[in-house]
Order: structure tokens, then sequence, then C-alpha cells
């Protein structure tokens, strides 16, 4: 019934496993793709026909992860999966990316891919399985896709570099990259490291090539056995006397208008060069008017392009090594915990930091379970900043990425939690953009950081680079501008820190680039980012020692784990109590780092005393502050460290005699106590006589210690004479009337002097 096809390929110590035919066969091509038990199923259909009008290739990639492939059920109310997590957002682009480009210039047909983990093993990462998935069922499906790519993962650990390594491999390593390749040139380049070096960072991306070749080939492998019949797709250019007619009419206007460097200006200008194509073409139809638009765009790259290859002149005059001037600003928002405004040339970013206690962590619902992240970067970029108007609500897959493109060049540097047990949240706001506004936030949220005291390694810069590619001449362009992005063959965005590189990413708008020109890149992108890490640090050097006065503070104690369940207490009594009393917020963990916040410093030290005076012994001779909470006939009982209770006898109220507790002391009274006598069974005897209750200095004792008790004399044999108790003894006659006529005994006195145990607390009496 099935007609199965299946390639194997060994890679990186696990089999790799591509089938089709078995599932989705109504899809124009579909693959399941399967490493180690990680599981993903890849459908790709596209339109048969274009849309009237159209005038962009129509590419949509979803990923999901399904919970069942881990074995768990979704978390929250509706119980199924729901909208894009942003795992899932940051994995469908990091399919689009470099599958974008291979699509022939002119294919409009509308492509959908669909991207589904049905089974994850908690080693192996479904996105690189995605990915190749991905690529395999376009390579099979017949739509004109030049590929395929092949993708990998590489980690780096002690001089060695890792072929997909585990997240916890990664962890415990210097790298976490993802490449994706054609079997001749890198498409696509995403990382986050820990202050690599340039050549470190390039072994890598060559390393990984390498290996993608070997995918590449199995793909090709599959294709062989499986693929479809190629489309038959007209994408003859029929433009030339279109464009022959549109340089002569325009070419200089576009010359001049690209001569004005302030962005406004050009794009006003250009604008008008685009109407004035069009109103030449009036008396054609619509269609052949958009047509004109899209060969005046192509004019316009042309003209931009030739000017940097052959001349060295960039759009606003700048040599192709050149940083735009920058202007930093730290601290100008007055309520925020921290705040810098980063301008470079016209693109600017607000940058905010706030710092949080633990429960503002972010709690995340992954194939992997709960985990909570403690460091959050968000990134907004309203229409405005562009001059336009636009949508402007709920971020979309750019903002996601670019924030987490900034996420990853920021983390590396952070403090560890033990150094630094705060939330961190930096929330990047862009104003202006003319060009890489996510490296914009890179530097922004590094000085914004800074000035809420957050202890970072080092401060960290970040710059992109551009690229014009023709046959074997290349420029390589430093901080481009956002014109210089559109017109340009290359996005490649690079930051760290003074010392090495934190994160690198690459996407490529041609068939790939060389070692040979990524290297002049990164070389190029280094002395870039030197620059702008010294005009940043002009704002502030380092990072500020003191918080500001509107961040919480967070003080760190730790206990032993055996005391934990006392400062919880029973159904979190305790904890609560302390909450409300002092007003600061405690969380203690399962290895007893208790981490006690407030933004006021009394109510933390208030906290903390209450909680060590549970987890503390308390100390004979030593003097504590404490309040009677209960008061008997024979004294008073004093909670004190928090958590302890001892007696004060009435006897050791005062040096005079008291007659009733309540003459001295009232319920709810604070007192200070001297610890007298703990005896073995942990009962704790107070003293308030040898203390000052105004100042809580000790007194001295003036009451004459007591006599030693004479040792009871030899009360010698008491056998031999004594009669029997047994019941042969003569008792005599009773009393008349029995006990109760006889001698009234009165009731039976305590074990403690003038107590009745009848009111006396449980812990105070005798255990037999």
């Amino acid at each position: 019934m099935f007609d199965v096809k299946t390639v194997s390929l060994e890679w990186g110590g696990k089999t790799l496993t591509l089938e089709t035919g078995r599932i989705a066969r109504q899809a124009d091509g579909a693959v399941l793709a399967t490493y180690g038990e990680t599981v993903v199923l890849c459908a790709v259909t596209a339109a048969k026909s274009v849309k009237e009008g159209q005038d962009f290739f129509p590419l949509t990639v979803h990923y999901q992860e399904k919970f069942s492939a881990a074995g768990r059920i979704p978390g929250g109310f509706f119980k199924r999966e729901r909208g894009a997590t942003e795992k899932e957002t940051l994995v469908s682009r990091l399919i689009d990316r470099p599958v974008r480009p291979l699509f022939p210039e002119g294919f409009y047909n509308e492509i959908n891919v669909i991207a589904q983990v049905l089974s994850y093993d908690g080693e192996t990462e479904p996105d690189i399985v995605a990915m190749i998935a991905a690529s395999a069922a376009l390579t099979i499906s017949g739509v004109p896709f030049m590929g395929p790519i092949g993708a990998a993962r590489v980690g780096f650990k002690d001089g060695e570099y890792q072929l997909n390594p585990s997240m916890a491999q990664v962890a415990e390593g210097r790298l976490d990259l993802v490449v994706a390749a054609t079997g001749n040139a890198v498409m696509m380049v995403e990382s986050e490291a820990k202050e690599l070096s340039e050549e470190e960072m390039l072994g890598a991306v060559m390393f990984a090539h390498a290996e993608s070749r070997k995918v590449v080939n199995a793909i090709i492998e599959l294709a062989e056995k499986a693929a479809k019949e190629p489309w038959e797709v007209d994408l003859s250019d029929n433009t030339a006397d279109m464009k022959a007619k549109l340089k002569k009419l325009v070419g200089k206007d576009i010359t001049a208008a690209y001569k004005l460097t302030d962005k406004s200006a050009r794009s006003n200008a250009l604008n008008e060069v685009r109407a004035k194509a069009k109103a030449a073409f009036a008396d054609e139809t619509p269609q052949t008017q958009m047509v004109a638009i899209k060969v005046t765009k192509k004019l316009e790259a042309e003209i931009v392009r030739t000017a940097i290859l052959k001349d060295g002149k960039r759009i606003d005059g700048r040599t192709t090594t050149q940083i735009r001037p920058i202007e930093s600003m730290v601290g100008f928002l007055p309520r925020t915990h921290g705040s810098a405004l980063f301008t470079r040339g016209e693109t600017q970013s607000i940058c905010t930091t706030t710092l949080g206690t633990k429960d503002a962590e972010q709690m995340i619902d992954g194939l992997d379970g709960l985990s909570y992240q403690n460091f959050m970067l968000h990134y907004n970029f309203p229409p405005y900043s562009v001059g336009e108007v636009g949508r402007f609500g709920a971020p979309g897959r750019r903002e996601v990425g670019h924030g987490k493109l900034a996420w990853r060049a920021l983390h590396p540097v952070l403090p560890s939690k033990e150094d630094f047990p705060y939330t961190i949240r930096v929330l990047s706001d862009i104003t202006e953009s003319n060009g890489s506004s996510s490296m914009a936030t890179v530097c922004g949220g590094s000085l914004s950081m800074m000035d809420a005291g957050v202890p970072l390694a080092r401060p960290v810069s970040g710059i992109a680079m551009g690229l014009i590619l023709e046959g074997d001449d290349f420029t390589v362009l430093s901080d481009i501008l956002g014109d210089e992005d559109h017109l340009g063959d290359m996005d490649f965005k690079v930051a760290g820190t003074s010392e090495g590189i934190t994160t690198m990413q690459m996407d490529i708008k041609v068939a790939g680039i060389t070692q040979e020109i990524m290297g002049q890149a990164l070389a190029q992108a280094k002395e870039g980012r030197a620059h702008i890490l010294g005009e940043m640090l002009k704002a502030l050097g380092e990072a500020r020692t003191e918080l500001s006065a509107h961040a919480p503070r967070i003080e760190t104690i730790s206990i032993d784990k055996s005391k934990i369940r006392d400062i919880i207490g029973t159904g979190g009594k305790v904890i609560r109590e302390i909450v409300a009393t002092t007003g600061a917020k405690v969380d203690i963990d399962d290895e007893g780092i208790v981490k006690i916040s407030s933004s006021d410093v009394a109510q933390i030290e208030a906290a903390k005393a209450w909680i060590l005076g549970i987890v503390e012994e308390a100390e004979v001779g030593k003097i504590y502050k404490g309040k009677v909470v209960n008061i008997v006939d024979f004294g008073a009982f004093v909670n004190f460290m928090g958590g302890k209770d001892g007696l004060v006898h009435v006897s050791e109220m005062k040096n005079e005699r008291v007659e009733k507790p309540t003459d001295v002391v009232k319920e709810g009274q604070e007192v200070f106590v001297k610890v007298l006598e703990i005896d073995p069974r942990g009962k704790v005897r107070l003293s308030m006589r040898v203390v000052d209750q105004e100042t809580g200095g000790e007194l001295e004792d003036t009451r004459p210690p007591r006599e030693p008790r004479e040792p009871r004399a030899d009360r010698g044999d008491r056998g031999g004479d004594r009669r029997p108790r047994g019941g042969d003894r003569d008792r005599g006659p009773r009393r008349e009337g029995g006990r109760d006529g006889g001698r009234d005994r009165g009731p039976r006195r305590d074990r403690e002097e003038g107590g009745n145990p009848d009111h006396m607390p449980a812990f105070l009496k005798s255990e037999d």
C-alpha cells in the first residue's frame, strides 16, 4: 500500500533517517526525519497559481512542538497546543531564513511549510531535525527550490568542536552555534558564545559546513528515489527594454537621491522617482505599472551597488569601514532601575532595565517540562521609528527574533544567580531606525544594566556588517544602513566584549558566501565593535556599585535543609506571617537558600532576624528581645528569636518579690530576657530581672546566691523491721468516712513550683 523510500546516515554518533511515502501523502512533499528518538514530520504544500497582482514571494514556515512528543499534557486552562511560543517562533525563522534565498527571483507561488515534533527523547534538540526535514520535503516536492541545505549544531569545549551536542553539553561548553548551508556555501548562522575569538568562531562555522554536506548528500539520495517531477515555471525576464527606458528616464534622479545623507529626504526623493516611473506607463495595465515599479527598484540596487563596488562610495558618504556618529546617555529616566539612550546615526534605542525578585521569573512550559528564566529581553519596533503608519500591538516574528539575538549577546556576561540573585528584564524601544536596531539594543541594553548596578563581566557592543557581491568581486561594509541592508547581499551581525564574541548571526540573500568573505567580515567587525565600545564607555565605564533607590534589595542567607519546614510552617503559616508582618518577600529553595527582598532595608532586616531566630539555637548567657505570649500563675512565656519560647519564672521577673506575673507584664509586651538555662529536653529558662528593660543591657545580679542544699542523711537500712506493704499488712482501722473524712490534703502540687498541671503548656509537662 505504501511506497516508502528511506535513506539513513550515521552522523554525530546517532542515526539520521529520512523517510517519505508513508505519511501525509497528499502534500506536495512530506518527510519524516528521525534522529536518535526525536522525530519531526515536515509537510510542504504549494499553490499551483499566483494571485493576480501579487509581486512578492509568500513563503510561510510553521514549527510546532507537540507536548505528547515528550509524554506531557500542556499546562494552563485549555490543555492543548495554542499560539506559537517564543521557541516555536524562533525555530520557524531558523528554517525560513536559509531556504527563502534559494527560490528563484520572480517565483511568487504561495508555499506553506509545516514542521511538527512528534517525538522528543529529551536529548536531541528537534530544531536541527526540523530544518533537515524541511529541506528534504522542499527538495522532493517539485517546486523550484535550489537546495537542498543541510544543518548542524556545534558546541565547543576544551578546544574541541562538538557535533550536535545535547543542551546539557552546550551548557557545559562555550558555544551554541547553528549553521545551515548548501553543499557549496554557508547560508545562515545563529549563535551564542562565551567570548570566543574570531578564529574559533570561523572554525566552528567551517566545521558545521563540512558536517552539513553529509546531510545534503543524504537528501539528494532521497530525492533520486522519491522526488516529484519539477514544476515548469516561466521565469524569463522580459523587462530589458523597460529597464533601458527607465534608466534613461530616472537614472540620474536615482543617483541624486542616493547622495542625500538624510534618510527622510532620501526616501521622499525616491518616492518621487517611483511615481515618475509609474506615470511613464500610465496608459499600460496595472500589472505593467507594477512591473515598472519593480524594475525601478532593481535599477536603484544596481546604481547603489555599482557605486560601492567600483568607487567605494556609500549612500551617506562614509568609507566601507567607517562607523556613524555615536551618542550615549545613561540614567536619564528618573524612576526606572536603569536606563540608557543609545544613538548611532539615525538608529536609536531607549533601553530600560528592571530588577525583580524570584517570583518575577518567566515560567516556560516546554517539551523539557517547566523551567524558569531570570533574564528577559524584549524588543519593540513601533512604526513611527521609520516614519510610517502601521500596525502597533503585540510583537511579531521580527520583534521576537531581534530580541532573542540581543538576549544571546548579553546573556554570556551576566553574573550568576548566587552573585546577583535578581530577575532582570531589559526593554528596548526603538525610536529611530536606519540600520541594525538589534545591535543598538545590545549596546543600549548593556549600558542600562550597568546603570542599574548589574555587575556584568564586561560591557558588550554590537555591529551589523553588509556585503556587495558581484561574481568574484566583493566589498564588506561596516555599520550598514537600512538601504544597504535591503540592496546588499548579506546581513551579518556580530556582538561581543573586548575579550571575544558573544553572538554572531548571518543571513545571506545569495547562494552563500565563502570562508574568505566571512573571515574578512569578522576581522572588520572586530575593529568596528572596539570603536563602538569605546564610544559607549564615555557614558558609563563600569557598572554602578549601588542599586537604584527604587529597586528591591535582596539578601541571601543559607540555612540547614532540616530547618526549611520550620520557616515555612504548617500549611505555610509561619512564612506567611513573616511576610505579612515585616512586609518583605521571602523565597526558599530546596537547598536551604533563603532570599529576602524589599525596597526597604528595615523590612529585610526584620525578616532576616525572624528567620535566623527560627533556625538558630538559643545561647546560654545571651540577651534577646522577645514578646510575652502567655501568662500563667507561675510566670510568663516569652517568644524570642522568632520561633523560640522560654519561661520567665515569677521569681526571675524582678529582684523584689512579685505576687502575680500580671503585676509586671502583660500579653504582647516586648521585654528583654537573658537565657539562664536550656535543659536536655530543650526547655528554656529565662530571666528579666538581670536585664535593663529600657536598654537591653545586662545588670549586676544583686540577689545573694542560694545556699547549696545539704545532702540528705543516710536513712540506713530501711528493710528488716519494716512491715510488709502487701495484702497481709495490718493497716488498722480506717478513718471514719474513708478518704473524704480524713485529713484535707488540698490540691496536688505540681512539679513546677506554684504550678497547676492543667494550665501548663504541653511542652513543659513531664514526659512520663
